[in-house]
């Protein structure tokens, strides 16, 4: 009997042993060429999900162009509108630093000439100060041209028959000094500063280029070689597909053709607030602005020092207390030409 065990022990023992990676390298191959195709299958997936979102906002794109494009017209014919009647103003303009010249050298004869009294020179002046007034909001030349005549009534020699006519002029005079001073000049400035600088204001939409380069390759040590390869398709990959955060979903994205508009109608707002300025018309004046701060609020860049100076320029010229309205001086005129028809009845 033991004869019989040991020989069948040697009998198995001359068996080949069949070894454990015999069946175990083909499991892990087939495990790896699975988790391949389950990577290949969800990057693919997440490239369709991806073009989807493109294509739906590259839609919305269009539609956005198409809106804009319509407005830009309209704000073309604006800006036709606006730089035409600016032309005109700035023509009435001229016409009265033309008459404050005339209105200054007629300030010197009535200061050599005292002792005569000329009521055609002093309708004169004053009806240069009530120009000066209603085109450009000159209140201080208007105080100096009402000062120049109650000074020469002063030194007439019948001065109870200038009473009425001095006591209006104090009057009036009190409201023009009663009127916060606008500096016409700096407001307009400041704009003027503003149009020169919206084509230089970077927008939201436009693209951030990438500061990072992608990695370099090494061909001395082959390790670097491959490390190096793969992450330069990894950071080719990942160029493909950029993703911003705005922390405002609403704005849309603008092609370079519909951003230049974008600034053509800002720079009409201001223009039209210029305008406004102009013509004392304080309310358009500040809706002016406010639509101007509210472009810049939504589309332009806040992280850009030009934008958010821009942006605290118009917060300032909005909330000075400027009074725009135009005042007068109709009853010093009106005494003045009372007088005048006095004094040719007296004359007679």
């Amino acid at each position: 009997m033991q004869e019989t065990v040991t020989s069948r022990e040697v009998a198995d023992s001359r068996l080949p042993r069949r070894r454990p990676s015999a069946w175990l390298l083909p499991l892990v191959g087939f495990a790896a060429i699975a988790a391949l195709a389950w990577l290949a299958l969800d990057t693919h997936n997440t490239v369709n999900d991806l073009r989807g979102q493109l294509a739906v906002r590259l839609t919305e794109a269009d539609k956005h162009n198409q809106q804009t494009e319509v407005i830009a017209n309209q704000a073309r014919q604006d800006t036709r509108d606006a730089l035409a009647k600016l032309s005109v103003l700035e023509n009435k303009l001229g016409e009265s630093q033309n008459q404050q010249v005339a209105l200054e050298a007629l300030y010197q004869d009535l200061a050599k000439n005292g002792d005569e009294l000329s009521l055609a020179e002093i309708e004169a002046v004053l009806e240069s100060a009530s120009q000066q007034l209603q085109l450009a909001g000159n209140v201080k030349a208007a105080l100096i041209a009402m000062q120049s005549v109650d000074a020469r009534l002063a030194r007439a020699d019948n001065k109870s028959r200038w009473t009425t006519l001095r006591r209006a002029l104090n009057q009036d005079m009190e409201r023009l000094r009663a009127l916060p001073f606008v500096d016409t000049v700096a407001v307009s400035a400041k704009l003027d500063n503003l149009i020169a600088n919206v084509d230089n204001l970077p927008l939201l939409s436009e693209p951030v280029i990438s500061e990072t380069n992608p990695p370099s390759s090494s061909a001395d040590n082959p390790q670097r070689s491959w490390s190096g390869f793969g992450k330069s398709i990894l950071h080719d990959l990942g160029e493909l597909v950029r993703i911003r955060n705005l922390n405002k979903p609403d704005v849309p994205l603008l092609p370079p053709s519909q951003a230049y508009f974008l600034r053509e109608n800002l720079k009409l707002r201001l223009l039209n607030a210029r305008l406004a300025l102009l013509a004392h018309n304080e309310s358009s004046y500040k809706s002016d602005l406010a639509s101007a701060g509210e472009l810049l609020t939504t589309y332009f860049d806040p992280r850009i020092k030009a934008v958010t100076t821009a942006e605290a320029t118009l917060r300032q010229l909005a909330a000075n207390p400027v009074s725009i309205t135009a005042a007068d001086i109709t009853d010093s005129l009106n005494a003045l030409r009372t007088a005048r028809l006095a004094h040719d009845k007296a004359n007679r």
